[in-house]
């Protein structure tokens, strides 16, 4: 095999095997999807536009537009009037949805040291390494990038 199959086989088994491929699920098991999960991480931090969210996740605004709709749909995002510009349109957390990303981190933080601790002590340094190496090389040389992000 090539070292692009390599790549290709070991990425497709590892986002199986830790379940990045269910839509409506994340991997640490919460039932929203990956996209929800992240937008809450970030809103958790500070209120965003949707357009700041859309460039921070990486998504089309429209994706983030109806996202956002269905996080206020379970009472977990409102949208203000953002304090320095009252043209834009903030997204913020309700005390439900900072309760939903704190449960979240929490079970990310456990799935991820599981995971971690499976990992023999002597190769967790590689294993980061290589997940930064990877990382790195796709904010350089994204597949595609968002028209209106």
């Amino acid at each position: 095999m090539s070292s692009v199959e390599d790549l290709e086989h070991q990425l497709i088994a590892f986002v199986r095997a830790f379940g990045l491929h269910q839509p409506d699920r994340t991997p640490c098991g919460e039932a929203i999807s990956a996209s929800q999960a992240h937008a809450l991480t970030e809103l958790a931090v500070q209120p965003l536009t949707q357009a700041e969210l859309a460039r921070r996740l990486r998504l089309d605004r429209s994706v983030v537009s109806r996202l956002a709709d269905a996080l206020a749909d379970r009472d977990w995002l409102r949208r203000q009037r953002h304090p320095q510009d009252q043209r834009a349109v903030q997204l913020v957390l309700t005390e439900h949805g900072r309760a939903a990303a704190d449960r979240i981190a929490g079970a990310r933080r456990a799935r991820l040291a599981t995971l971690l601790d499976a990992v023999p002590s002597s190769e967790r340094g590689n294993v980061l390494r290589a997940l930064d190496v990877l990382t790195k090389s796709l904010t350089k040389n994204p597949a595609h990038e968002t028209a209106d992000a």
